[in-house]
């Protein structure tokens, strides 16, 4: 099956020269095109696309506030938001991963990476490393205070997933988290899914966030 993509950019030449490059790969397909955060709200809505490219900047209702509402529509609903930001460590993408995007490409990257990168997020991974989100967190964010509702969720976990989401908040990948608790790739992955279930959470990148909001990751000080 095709991968289903809205372009959401108020500039209509950069929406078309990312249709042309999607547009020439036989697993991708524009199913719409939005210039304002409003109308991307609007088309995701009635399109249900599996990847929104969100620009950051435009009229009306900005990418930020469009990525928070499209991820408001369900922890588990299948759109997920790629921002295109322009500097790849800024207050934007911090604000945007707070917001719910599973990740970000720089507008000037390569074709190749803009392909990979929707290929990615549309089958449920996160595009931006756990290093760097926690880069962004300690450069951008104040420590929090621990909510109830996260601590709730916090406690489904097993001593076990506990274990595992720690690791997986270190940045660590399933087969070195395999090799660290001497278990297999396989059983890891299991409970990397049920963590992601417990904690509802769509990807890695959120995990991070989650894990810095209840105080598993401190942040860095200078």
């Amino acid at each position: 099956m095709s991968i289903r993509v809205l372009l959401a950019d108020d500039e209509r030449l950069v929406r078309s020269g990312f249709r042309l490059i999607l547009e020439a790969e036989d697993d991708i397909v524009v199913v719409g095109e939005a210039s304002d955060g409003e109308e991307a709200m609007e088309k995701t809505k009635a399109l249900d696309p599996d990847v929104v490219l969100m620009d950051v900047q435009m009229p009306i209702k900005n990418g930020l506030v469009a990525t928070r509402e499209i991820v408001a529509l369900g922890r588990s609903g299948s759109s997920r938001v790629i921002i295109l930001t322009t500097f790849d460590l800024d207050e934007y993408v911090y604000e945007a991963l707070r917001a719910g995007a599973s990740g970000f490409l720089l507008k000037r990257a390569p074709a190749e990476d803009l392909v990979a990168g929707i290929r990615i997020v549309a089958a449920g991974d996160a595009l931006l490393a756990p290093s760097i989100t926690r880069r962004l967190l300690s450069h951008f964010a104040t420590p929090p205070s621990p909510r109830s509702e996260d601590v709730s969720l916090l406690n489904r976990l097993t001593q076990r997933e506990r274990e595992v989401f720690e690791l997986v908040a270190q940045g660590l990948s399933n087969s070195e988290i395999a090799e660290r608790l001497f278990l297999t790739e396989g059983t890891v992955k299991t409970h990397v899914n049920h963590i992601f279930e417990k904690l509802e959470v769509r990807d890695r990148t959120q995990a991070v966030i989650f894990a810095y909001d209840v105080g598993l990751v401190k942040p860095r000080t200078s």
